[in-house]
């Protein structure tokens, strides 16, 4: 191995070609790659590369493993990568010892002078690459540009983490060496639009983020926001009408609920990277925009309510101390108004003031909150003789015997845990902030779990705790004793203390102490009575605070996924944290509004409903998610179970009702409101949901399934293979098959791509993919299928054959007529009438349409619907589009001369901003307007059968189902046959039996008795002047030269053919005859296609046939089925 040198010193200008680029001067930035310039370039190293100038630039490379300063015979046949920077850009090559500390960390890793736009204002800025050839020398001990598994490759391309890197594509590993890897600056389509730039500029701005842990992002906020109010002046009253029993029932019923949520929102959350937008991101990446947008709106305004709600419960509490000293302002009402704006306005400005002011605030309440409780508790082991008149003892295992069973006054079961159950929520508070979390997927489960078990122990200790030391009923006077000669009577517990509160028992009379009565009896328990109203006050603020931080975190993540119009402006976020300050404002103006209703009692179970609703979507989530087996759904935590998932949904839906019934009903409507609308909108949106995996699965299923039922009559459906080209550029064709398959059976668009060159197989996918969702934005129910093939009849085989799914085959080949087939060359049209052919041998059923306008628009309209609005670029302009004006063959369009795409929809010619407006021939737009007229309704006229042959019965079954449709409703059928004139009535009866059995409806019948009458004789002689250039008249030559010709152009009409089927071609001429008379009114005619016995019968004669028997009428469908019966009158 040669020593490595360093490059000369000598300023840029006087350098080698090679070595300035190699080592650009210090004040320049590699620039970022151009349409022109690949992201590796490399240069067969010559013969001459002996020359010392050469080996100076090439040596650099040597430190790296690679002499490719070597004498000519050795670098024969080698690659010189001509595109690395020096990192500090100081001049020297790229070697070992001019590398700084900050630039390469090891030798195996190469600064690539390739350079995205980042997030610290688009400068250019270096990042690890893997496309030089150098890059893995050192892994493998060659050189290769091939990459090894690396995170950066994974990242989506506005990655919040770190920098996206793109391995080498598969073409810079497989294609040919003189072939340009890609044509624009970054590969696969990975620009960054300007949106996306904003938003990664946005996600990944790392300075002065504040990021939480586990601790203070989740535990703590689940914790405020599960031991709400209710812990202090609720639970107490729980275990009064409860017992001790039934009230830890009621607790561990609701525990069972949130840790069953908690495990699925656990799940969810470690299946991916989990970004804002709490529970609505976890339900819309899970189950998509339907049931995410629907829970996402609602559980935005649940949490905006829920402020009013808490801060409500604060300021009432006030309010009540307020009186306890007679320092009321005005009134209750107007007082718990006016303490409650000045409350909401505070956490507002907390909130605003930014993430880290809100935790620190959230830190302070909850130390406030576990004082209080830790008051209670010492409080409860204190008894004091002061207390026992109002019904605190102490433990006593006699107290506690007692409270141990139910006795519930005015209450059930169900309505005290409808009560306690709002206590339980709140597991949602550090989920709905993960946006704001260091590592959501390892903080959200730890962090919920272990609040849920901490407030249930906490829960459960108060209800214990409160039942085993505190009487149900105490008048509160010191004088209601018990005298020894009625102590035998009494069998309270109050009794062994000497208390007698047996009057509380009698009707008519309320004590107002004791767990049944006094709401604040834990303050009277507790050690400092003032520290339980400061534990309410932290309980209902923090609450509060959380819930005024989570609304408008969720409602801002629903605005950035544009579900919903017209609320856009509230994604926009402010400041280092992207706060959305928009929407704190609308929160702050719905609570505002709900605490000057200031009476909440009707709103809180629906609030309670919408919560429940969120946490059984999330259950169902991980049951959907493991139901659809998706490879992508691996969660990292792994103690969740499907079934059990799918019971707390169950759950959470009978907890709704158990609340609430009418609340339950409300949201539910509400949910499916949304969840129509959200369906109805289609937003364009793909998240990989477990909606979209369980549908492939089910798909994947039910086709297996098809596929081992053998076919049956009463079951058959026109499955279509439609010939249309570009799907847009055969309107008509489109829109009338796709009037009788659309909901009955499968259609296929096929686009056979001819040409000369290579064919280009990337284009093929990316055509394919960008036309599919051209159908899809146009609601039309088909499958676009483009084939590569040499010729037409080709690409058609290719299709009859491989096209569709097991039962999900085509079973009938649609053509549109080729009008222009005496124009061409004629071998367009022997390939033509070959795909006929080719189409009854694989025992396909033959439909072919003819407009007397034609079918082809695309030499007028161009591509122009193309692109979806996502794939236009934001600096595009309308441009020129170069078609070959041309007509192909009916069956491909693909003949464009430029591949540019327009930007607007009108089908007319595009323009250049500059240009001025092309206007249409006359001939262009009666073909421009003939295309459409399918697409509109129809109105009362008529589609005319003429059901001349038994082909199985397709040729009545297609215009069945198309005046099924609703544009076809008000079409009457009528159907015309062939008869003898002695037996019309006879023939007409016969067919209107047939008809009914059917049961297809029709207006009338008409018998055709002259169809043998012989036609006009100028119809006759315009024929034998159409066909007059396309006959062999092998009669005027020698035999071998007859035979040359016809082997060389098999499409010629020979002597003898002509006159063995002139009985067929009369008839074909008097049917059109017949045609005009019955039928030029008629929306659309139906008729049985004429056979011709493949190699008796020459292309060119078949043609004429078609074309004479469909000249000069209106829309014209030609039927042929495959001779199996496609009708049946049995049941």
């Amino acid at each position: 191995m040669s020593e490595p040198s360093t490059a000369p010193s000598a300023p840029a200008e006087t350098a080698t070609p090679e070595s300035e680029f190699l080592a650009p001067d210090a004040g320049q930035r590699p620039p970022g790659p151009t349409p022109s310039q690949s992201r590796f370039q490399v240069d067969l190293v010559s013969e001459a590369a002996g020359a010392s100038g050469e080996k100076s630039a090439s040596c650099d490379y040597s430190a790296a493993g690679t002499d490719l300063g070597v004498g000519g015979e050795e670098a024969k046949g080698r690659f010189r990568v001509v595109n690395f920077a020096d990192p500090n850009g100081s001049g020297s090559a790229a070697s070992p010892e001019g590398v700084p500390p900050e630039g390469l960390q090891n030798g195996d890793t190469v600064m690539s002078e390739t350079s995205l736009h980042s997030s610290t204002g688009g400068q250019h800025h270096y990042h690890y690459d893997t496309h030089t050839n150098t890059y893995y020398l050192r892994t493998f001990g060659h050189n290769t540009i091939d990459a090894v598994p690396k995170i950066d490759f994974y990242r989506q391309t506005a990655a919040p983490l770190g920098e996206k890197l793109v391995r080498p594509t598969l073409s810079e590993l497989h294609d040919e060496l003189d072939k340009e890897p890609f044509e624009d600056g970054f590969p696969n389509g990975d620009e960054l639009t300007p949106a996306e730039e904003a938003a990664a500029k946005e996600a990944a701005e790392p300075k002065g983020v504040v990021k939480f842990g586990w601790i203070k992002g989740v535990l703590v906020r689940c914790m405020l926001n599960i031991w709400g109010v209710m812990l202090f002046i609720r639970m107490t009253w729980i275990v009064g009408q409860a017992g001790i029993a039934l009230a830890c029932v009621i607790v561990g019923m609701a525990t069972v609920v949130t840790t069953i949520t908690g495990l699925s929102t656990s799940a969810i959350a470690t299946n991916g990277f989990v970004r804002g937008g709490g529970a609505y991101y976890l339900i819309s990446r899970s189950l998509g925009p339907e049931f995410g947008g629907s829970i996402g709106l609602i559980f935005a305004f649940a949490n905006a309510v829920a402020v009013a709600m808490y801060v409500v419960g604060f300021a009432e509490t006030v309010v009540e101390l307020l009186k306890g000293v007679d320092a009321l302002m005005t009134d209750d009402i107007n007082d718990i108004r006016i303490i409650g704006t000045i409350t909401v306005i505070v956490l507002l400005g907390i909130s605003v003031a930014g993430m880290e002011w809100e935790a620190k605030a959230q830190i302070f309440l909850l130390v406030v909150l576990i004082t209080a409780i830790v008051n209670y508790f010492i409080g409860s082991f204190i008894p004091v003789k002061s207390k026992e008149p109002l019904g605190f003892f102490g433990y006593d295992g006699a107290i506690m015997w007692e409270n141990m069973g139910p006795d519930f006054q005015g209450e059930t079961f169900f309505s005290v845990f409808a009560i306690f159950f709002p206590a339980a929520t709140g597991i949602l508070a550090g989920a709905n902030i993960s946006g704001d979390l260091a590592d959501p997927q390892m903080a959200i489960p730890k962090g919920t779990l272990l609040a849920i078990l901490i407030t249930g122990i906490v829960y459960l200790g108060v209800a214990v705790s409160t039942g085993s030391c505190i009487v149900r009923h105490a008048t509160g006077n010191i004088n209601d004793t018990v005298s020894s000669q009625f102590l035998t009577n009494c069998t309270d517990v109050s009794c062994k203390y000497g208390f007698d509160f047996s009057s509380c028992k009698s009707p008519g009379t309320k004590c107002l102490h004791g767990l049944h009565n006094d709401f604040q009896v834990m303050s009277l328990v507790s050690g400092f009575s003032p520290i339980i109203s400061a534990g309410i006050f932290s309980a209902t603020l923090s609450s509060a605070l959380a819930s005024l931080v989570s609304a408008p975190k969720v409602f801002q993540a629903l605005c950035k996924d544009n579900i919903y119009p017209y609320i856009g402006i509230f994604a926009k976020g402010y400041g280092k944290n992207n706060e959305p300050l928009r929407g704190y404002i609308l929160t702050f103006g719905i609570a505002l509004a709900f605490i000057l209703i200031a009476e909440l009692n009707t709103i809180a179970p629906i609030i309670s409903n919408f919560f429940l609703a969120s946490y059984a979507l999330i259950n169902y989530s991980v049951f959907h998610a493991s139901l659809a087996n998706s490879p992508g759904w691996r969660p990292s935590f792994k103690y969740y179970n499907m079934w059990v998932a799918l019971a707390g949904a169950i759950l959470c839906c009978v907890v709704m009702f158990v609340i609430n019934w009418a609340a339950a009903l409300l949201t539910n409507v509400i949910v499916m409101g949304l969840y129509i609308y959200v369906s109805h909108k289609k937003p364009d949106v793909n998240w990989g949901s477990s909606t979209q995996a369980l549908t492939y699965q089910q798909a994947l299923s039910h086709t297996l399934h098809l596929s081992a039922v053998e076919d049956h009559v009463k079951n058959f459906r026109p499955q279509c293979l439609v010939m249309t080209g570009y799907p847009n550029s055969r309107p008509a064709l489109l829109d009338l098959v796709h009037s009788f398959t659309k909901n009955v059976g499968l259609m296929i668009c096929g686009h056979v791509r001819m040409g000369y060159r290579k064919p280009n197989f990337k284009d093929l996918a990316a055509d394919q993919s960008r036309y599919q969702r051209w159908l899809m934005r146009n609601e039309t129910k088909a499958f676009y299928t483009p084939v590569f093939a040499e010729d037409l009849r080709q690409g058609s085989q290719y299709l009859l054959q491989a096209a569709g799914l097991g039962r999900l085959r085509p079973n009938t080949l649609v053509l549109g007529f080729k009008n222009d087939w005496r124009d061409g060359d004629m071998m367009n049209v022997e390939i033509y009438i070959n795909m006929i052919h080719d189409a009854f041998d694989f025992q396909y059923g033959a439909v072919i349409l003819r407009l007397k306008e034609g079918l082809d628009v695309s030499h007028i309209q161009g591509q122009d619907e193309l692109l979806s609005s996502q794939e236009k670029s934001s600096g595009a302009k309308d441009v020129i589009v170069s078609i070959d004006t041309s007509k192909d063959s009916d069956c491909d369009s693909s003949k464009l001369s430029s591949k540019t795409t327009s930007l607007q929809n009108s089908p007319a010619v595009q323009k250049d901003k500059k240009s001025p407006t092309v206007p249409l021939n006359v001939c262009d737009q009666r073909l421009l307007e003939a295309s459409q007229q399918f697409q509109q309704k129809q109105g009362k006229g008529t589609v005319d059968v003429w059901w001349l042959f038994d082909d199985g019965g397709l040729t009545l079954l297609i215009p069945y189902l198309l005046t099924n449709k609703k544009r076809w409703k008000e079409c009457k059928i009528r159907v015309f046959i062939g008869g003898k004139i002695n037996r019309i009535d006879h023939d007409r009866r016969a067919m209107a039996t047939l008809l009914s059995k059917f049961r297809i409806d029709f207006s009338d019948i008409t018998v055709l008795g002259d169809i043998n009458t012989k036609p006009k004789k100028e119809h006759v002689a315009a024929f034998e002047e159409m066909v007059e250039p396309y006959r062999l008249k092998e009669d005027n030559m020698e035999l071998e030269a007859a035979e040359r010709l016809k082997n060389s152009e098999p499409w010629r009409i020979t002597d003898n053919e002509l006159e063995l089927y002139r009985a067929k071609t009369n008839r074909q001429i008097r049917l059109n005859e017949l045609l005009k008379e019955h039928s030029a009114t008629a929306n659309l005619i139906v008729m049985s296609l004429p056979l011709a016995r493949k190699g008796a019968v020459s292309s060119a004669l078949y043609m004429a046939w078609m074309e004479v028997l469909s000249k000069d009428l209106p829309p014209i469908l030609f039927v042929r089925g495959n001779h199996q019966s496609v009708l049946t009158f049995y049941s």
